[in-house]
């Protein structure tokens, strides 16, 4: 008898970055996620159904992402980047046997010749050039469940207009369907970041939003679009407050927990990071709600941790060991600890016996979890582990072929099986209520990554954007605007959507691109207010200098994504 269902979610995501830069930071980051993550995670999915197991796993993708992978510009450049691995790799060997190097390092040199050469004919030939594609036809044969994430992953939380976090729904919906030709049934919230109805202001000195207002739940702007779940983290769900029970299949008859208590009902709110359950600000249910899936922090630490998190096995690819000229990767981990010049060569063939035994010491995990709290509870559990795609193939090289062999071994468990988010809340059909406290997936789980002294400014730069743009709609008559005028406002529009794509202020934080993070953001928000100038004095005056409209074309031409985006998709929101 199955205890339960395993819930494996792949969070996708990369900045707008076509044409913004190469190396080390700019496309290049799309093209390495691609090669290192995407296509062989692709590539394992179908091996899986060669073998008649459907992966079941669910993967969002932002909506800046699929536009990036779908834009002409992105297959040449691609298609590029593989050939320029494989010469890169075809020096390395000439270097390596005119220097004496042993035969396993030529022999290497080799192996990452065949690789980048396999990479580039799986997309060309096996994917049509289109990863969108590709995932699409798998979720439409019920391989795979696809979703969507905030349009440019905004955080949400702290977006100073509702009218923002709107928009990001609201046009995340709308380029889903785009590209996968119906509505998503579900979201990733950026950083799962949440935050619930109440009375909110900002902490930073920019009006108006430092004056508190009453403002709806995350879950509000989900219901609204019909998105039905979200994922978040087990420290909101540990800290979750019960409001209540859905008892009927509709969802209109809500009981609060007090009365549950008073006729005996059989709720007991335990162990909520193992059960979908509805999120409501209040008990108010009817204002809107959305399921949440938990993430299971101890399963999901197997992989996460540094310190004992599977990808640290000595005879896997080391990740920053890199040749000089390359930057080809030759050696195995070896110690997680060791120095950089103790790091020995990697042997492929080491390997596959370490994923094996890593996958059934994750599944004996997942079995023995979900069959202590069935055996417990009675219920069916939902043991779901989210993670970054990256993780999969570009910090863990081996990561891709862990993934299938941990979803063709639960394909043999007598205890748990794989299912899609949506699968599995259809299976157990969601009824408790919970209120969940504000925050994420970050550090502290909190909002402190993404807001502090080092990236503040971002924000206050940030808010006064949203009130120009505000301000600005509020002087047009939206359905009377010339054409001119509508091309002005909405690439104003997405460059304020890029301002507030998240990646800025992480990448701040950890200083990990610093000033590339530094300089995108400032040159969206100089972009965005340049548009509004131009804005403000058409609608004086109805022209446009030959000027302002070669700004215009090269802003559209280098921030060509959302052709869809629409001018009343800002004003047609919570705030009027």
């Amino acid at each position: 008898m199955h205890s339960g269902n395993y819930l494996l979610a792949l969070h996708t995501h990369l900045p707008w970055v076509l044409h913004h830069g190469n190396s080390p930071h700019g496309v290049g980051w799309l093209c390495e996620a691609v090669a290192e993550c995407y296509i062989p995670l692709l590539n394992k999915f179908h091996e899986l159904l060669d073998e008649n197991i459907l992966p079941k796993v669910t993967i969002d993708i932002s909506p800046v992402l699929c536009e990036q992978l779908e834009h002409k510009d992105f297959k040449p450049i691609f298609e590029k980047y593989c050939s320029d691995k494989i010469d890169a790799a075809q020096r390395d060997e000439k270097n390596f046997t005119d220097r004496g190097y042993n035969e396993h390092h030529i022999w290497l040199a080799r192996f990452w010749q065949k690789w980048y050469d396999d990479r580039k004919n799986n997309f060309i030939y096996n994917y049509g050039s289109s990863i969108i594609g590709a995932l699409k036809k798998l979720q439409d044969e019920g391989a795979i469940e696809v979703v969507t994430c905030g349009a440019t992953h905004g955080y949400l939380p702290l977006l100073g207009f509702d009218k923002s976090i709107n928009l990001q729904i609201h046009l995340a919906t709308e380029n889903y369907k785009k590209h996968f030709g119906r509505k998503p049934r579900g979201i990733w919230l950026p950083e799962c970041a949440y935050r619930p109805s109440y009375e909110w202001k900002s902490l930073l000195p920019v009006h108006p939003f430092n004056e508190s207002r009453l403002r709806p739940g995350i879950e509000q702007f989900l219901s609204r679009y019909g998105l039905d779940y979200f994922f978040t983290d087990q420290s909101l769900t540990d800290r979750a407050k019960p409001l209540g029970a859905f008892i009927d299949a509709d969802k209109e008859k809500f009981i609060d927990s007090k009365s549950l208590a008073n006729q005996n009902q059989t709720y007991t709110f335990k162990d909520m990071h193992l059960i979908p359950y509805h999120v409501s600000s209040s008990e108010k249910t009817g204002y809107g709600t959305s399921v949440a899936l938990t993430r299971h922090r101890d399963i999901s630490m197997q992989v996460w941790s540094g310190e004992v998190g599977y990808p640290g096995q000595p005879d896997y690819l080391d990740f920053h060991k890199k040749h000089l000229s390359s930057y080809l990767r030759y050696w195995r981990v070896t110690d997680n600890k060791a120095d950089m010049m103790y790091k020995t060569l990697y042997e492929p063939s080491w390997t596959q016996d370490k994923i094996d035994h890593q996958s059934n010491h994750f599944i004996h995990h997942i079995e023995n979890t979900l069959n202590y709290f069935n055996r417990n509870t009675g219920k069916f559990g939902s043991l779901c582990t989210p993670f970054d795609t990256e993780l999969f193939g570009h910090w863990w090289f081996e990561g891709p072929e862990f993934i299938k062999a941990v979803i063709k071994g639960l394909q043999q468990s007598p205890y748990v099986n794989t299912a899609t988010a949506s699968e599995q809340i259809f299976r157990v059909k969601p009824s408790e209520v919970m209120s969940i406290p504000e925050g994420s997936w970050g550090e502290n789980n909190n909002h402190d990554v993404w807001c502090n002294e080092g990236n503040k400014w971002t924000w206050e730069a940030e808010y006064n954007d949203e009130f120009r743009l505000h301000n600005l709609i509020k002087k047009h008559t939206l359905m009377n605007l010339k054409p001119i005028e509508r091309r002005i406002i909405i690439q104003a529009m997405r460059e304020l959507l890029l301002v507030q794509s998240s990646d800025w202020q992480f990448l701040i934080h950890t200083q990990s691109a610093k000033d590339y993070a530094e300089q995108r953001f400032s040159n969206h928000h100089s972009d965005f207010n340049k548009l509004c100038e131009i804005a403000d004095k058409t609608n004086e005056n109805g022209k446009i200098t030959n000027e302002e409209l070669k700004y215009l074309e090269e802003t559209e031409q280098r921030n060509s994504l959302f052709p869809e985006l629409k001018a009343e998709w800002w004003d047609d929101f919570w705030e009027k």
